[in-house]
């Protein structure tokens, strides 16, 4: 079956006005012809009116799947990744998108291809990062005494 065309609201228009024409007696077949619809469509509407009221016709956003893991579980996730892959158990720190997938299968119990694990974090606000590359030897000490000491005064000479 189609969708029928036209936004959420106009159909509902469509829905109440059939509604009004059937409570001032008019035959489905003639109001079905009058909205430009198939006789079933205001069999169907004027059914979920006396079940449920007026209410009942109302413009429903289609939801689509549920998704796979809970927001309870996302938000699990987010705190793992914010401490670290090597607190997950893996080798460095560095999270890729198998790893993630990797990760919540094991913490879930979910299966992800890895593709949808990257669209899966772009929707949690995630983006992929380059990891900065540092040498191994660098050694962060000599480093900012050498900017606090000799780096002035390269500086002085430079300038005059």
């Amino acid at each position: 079956m189609m969708r029928p065309v036209g936004s959420p609201e106009e159909l509902e228009r469509k829905r109440q006005r059939a509604i009004t024409l059937i409570e001032q007696g008019i035959t489905q077949a003639e109001i079905a012809r009058v909205l430009g619809v198939e006789p079933r469509s205001v069999r169907r509407w004027k059914h979920a009116w006396t079940e449920g009221g007026r209410e009942a016709l109302g413009a429903t956003r289609a939801t689509g799947r549920p998704p796979r893991l809970s927001a309870r579980d996302r938000q699990k996730l987010e705190k793992q990744l914010l401490k670290g892959a090597v607190s997950a158990g893996f080798p460095t720190d560095l999270w890729t998108c198998p790893r993630v997938a990797d990760y919540i299968e094991r913490t879930f119990g979910v299966q992800y291809h890895v593709d949808h694990v990257c669209r899966l974090l772009h929707g949690m606000h995630w983006s992929p990062q380059k990891p900065v590359r540092k040498a191994v030897e660098r050694d962060e000490e000599a480093i900012q005494q050498w900017v606090k000491q000799d780096w002035p005064a390269l500086k002085k000479k430079r300038t005059g």
